[in-house]
């Protein structure tokens, strides 16, 4: 177990990182900028004074960046910084994890279905777990 007061950086990190909504918002600006409607609405129950709240967080951590365009009406965008992008190995780590080891309501279902149609040899739960 890691000790916090002997790793303070990790700690804030996990914290940072852990805090709800704000992994989600940096997973959705990895794929590029994107304006607050769009971030709102990617991540479902996601308020917009909470995103805002996280925005601002994320932004003051130099996480991400705020970006303003002076245009009519005005633009605004989000994007992750070098920093931010430096998450990236982090998340496609933890995006492999969850697809071999997160199971969601319906996957059982599937599975079953799956190796119900399958002969013995060619069921795709053979290898990894019993169902």
């Amino acid at each position: 177990m890691i000790d916090q007061q002997d790793c303070p950086r990790f700690a804030k990190a996990i914290e940072l990182l852990s805090k709800r909504w704000n992994a989600m918002i940096v997973y959705q600006l990895l794929s590029g900028p994107h304006r607050f409607v769009n971030l709102e609405n990617s991540v479902t129950n996601l308020s917009g004074k909470v995103l805002s709240d996280r925005l601002k967080e994320l932004e003051a951590e130099g996480i991400i960046r705020r970006d303003v365009y002076p245009e009519t009406p005005v633009r605004i965008e989000y994007k992750l910084t070098d920093k931010g992008y430096a998450l990236a190995p982090l998340f496609n780590v933890i995006s492999t994890w969850a697809s071999r080891w997160v199971e969601l309501p319906d996957d059982k279902q599937d599975l079953k279905d799956s190796c119900a149609a399958a002969s013995e040899a060619d069921c795709p739960c053979s290898e990894t777990s019993p169902h």
